[in-house]
């Protein structure tokens, strides 16, 4: 009997959107080893690390990959070792990181994202852009009520990593958060800062963005170089510029944090000293982020309903989706339904 097969998109050859770097092809269902899940896709977020895989920002780590790492889905069949935390039918969350060694000084210190064997969905192994995919059970996250599946797929990335980012740039309690480019993980973590009662500022290119931000409740919303109205106590960079460093530093008050939340960033200008990090002034990294990262985030959005403003696309035009996404036509997080 031959294998069942499904409909998916593999990075064909990374350039340019304008290139067609993604191709539909047809192959089989895979198969969960034994501590994994298969998991049958109902939606997956289309995230700008899958532009980053596409376009051959980021190396390749497995030829043909098929991207995709905020996958809503069902769980169809379960591996023999994969314990007893899911049962079929249950619905579950494929998010960017799905392997960590477990005995480096990182994972031992409950700092996972930083595990040198550290692996990640969409990237080193097949994602969300197919009918079916598979994650190691440990890796599998449970969903929070109250949201459909494509209102959920975005927070398995752009919500987990925007959670991240909010705790690295060590904003004070009612502080003032500035936020550089307004994407699918900005428009939700400026919901989470928001509801724990700070006051956010917005810098980004696109008006529709910044209508978006304005109707979240954001205290102000600009352009992507201009200066807020406030000096402020923490920053996060979203947009994947190393110029717009420079201006979100001088836009600090002292003592204030900038948190760069991409796995990308184009080069950042020459620092002045004085301008930009004298007053003890900081820039962290942000790199993935830890299951227990995952767990808070998606319990905080459980018990906070988040306007999810996501453009849902069929999987067949996922092509679309990321050109879309490449040419800032999409306020909020566009979503694969499959």
């Amino acid at each position: 009997m031959a294998a069942p097969t499904m409909s998916a998109w593999r990075v064909r050859r990374p350039g340019p959107m304008t290139t067609r770097p993604l191709e539909r092809v047809t192959v089989d269902v895979p198969q969960p080893g034994p501590d994994e899940l298969l998991v049958a896709v109902h939606a997956c977020g289309v995230c700008r690390t899958d532009l980053h895989v596409a376009e051959g920002d980021l190396p390749v780590h497995r030829p043909g990959v098929i991207p995709g790492h905020e996958v809503v889905g069902e769980v169809a069949a379960i591996g023999q070792d994969a314990g007893a935390e899911f049962a079929v039918g249950d619905r579950i969350g494929v998010a960017w990181l799905r392997h960590t060694c477990g005995h480096c000084k990182f994972c031992l210190s409950g700092q996972e994202n930083l595990c040198p064997e550290s692996r990640y969905t969409g990237w080193d192994a097949d994602g969300g852009y197919a009918e079916f995919a598979t994650v190691p059970a440990v890796f599998a996250h449970h969903l929070p009520a109250g949201y459909s599946d494509t209102e959920l797929a975005p927070l398995l990335c752009a919500g987990i990593i925007g959670y991240r980012s909010l705790l690295r740039a060590d904003l004070p309690s009612g502080g003032r958060l500035g936020i550089y480019g307004f994407g699918g993980s900005a428009h939700l973590t400026a919901q989470v800062a928001l509801a724990q009662g700070a006051e956010v500022h917005v810098m980004t290119r696109g008006e529709r963005a910044r209508e978006l931000a304005l109707s979240l409740g954001v205290a102000s919303a600009q352009g992507a170089t201009d200066r807020p109205p406030v000096a402020l106590d923490a920053a996060i960079l979203f947009a994947p510029v190393g110029d717009l460093v420079l201006p979100a530093l001088e836009a600090l008050d002292r003592g204030g944090t900038l948190a760069i939340a991409g796995i990308y960033l184009s080069d950042i200008p020459a620092l002045n000293y004085e301008r930009h990090l004298f007053q003890e002034r900081q820039v962290r990294s942000v790199t993935s982020n830890t299951r227990n990262d995952a767990r808070e985030f998606l319990a905080f959005a459980g018990q906070h309903h988040f306007e999810v403003t996501s453009p849902v696309y069929p999987l067949g035009r996922a092509d679309e989706a990321l050109t879309d996404l490449s040419e800032g036509r999409i306020a909020g997080a566009a979503v694969l339904s499959v």
